[in-house]
């Protein structure tokens, strides 16, 4: 016999859960699936981690983590269960382990040996138990730290999108959060600030 009650359920969460907070670079917050806007056969699957990141946390700025598994799962039949998992493993390569900062000028491309702490990741399609590797050694653009570390952030990011698979396009890297909330004035005591 089943009661009423809360059954066991999936989310994601925005920093606020005790255990997550321990590990915020697998924290999941957000995932947005449409129809694509430039492509109405396709599908646009965006998944959001590492949450509430300030852009300016030098000099360690946010990056995935190389002992976490991103996943997207999708379910397209409705059973609710996964048909298809995408997962992404990165590894981060710090070319002059001399120095602690994140690059020693301005990041022109993907491959500047100005950009000192480069990500590089795989990604691999589970089809019902059945494992192919879309891409490996793809890359990573650096963080939009400013204009004078990545004085073309836009080209860095473009040069960031690979084509894997079968019409598969992916892209891991910063990007703006749609969700913002001003966390500092909800926390103390329930205060909001003028809008």
């Amino acid at each position: 016999a089943r009661g009423a009650g809360p059954q066991t359920a999936a989310a994601s969460s925005h920093a606020e859960a005790p255990l997550i907070s321990e590990d915020p670079r697998a924290d999941n917050t957000d995932l947005y699936a449409f129809v694509s806007p430039d492509r109405p056969d396709t599908v646009t699957i965006v998944a959001n981690y590492i949450p509430l990141e300030p852009p300016a946390s030098g000099p360690n700025f946010p990056a995935f983590d190389d002992s976490v598994r991103y996943e997207i799962n999708v379910d397209n039949n409705g059973d609710g269960k996964e048909d298809l998992s995408y997962r992404f493993r990165f590894k981060t390569i710090t070319r002059n382990p001399a120095t602690f900062l994140y690059n020693t000028g301005p990041i022109a491309s993907l491959g500047d040996p100005n950009w000192n702490r480069v990500q590089t990741y795989s990604v691999t399609l589970d089809q019902d138990g059945h494992e192919t590797v879309l891409g490996e050694d793809l890359p990573t653009p650096p963080d939009n730290i400013g204009p004078r570390s990545t004085p073309n952030y836009p080209a860095l990011a473009a040069a960031a999108v690979n084509q894997v698979g079968d019409g598969i396009k992916v892209f891991a890297g910063q990007r703006d959060d749609p969700f913002y909330v001003d966390l500092g004035s909800v926390f103390d005591l329930a205060g909001l600030r003028p809008f």
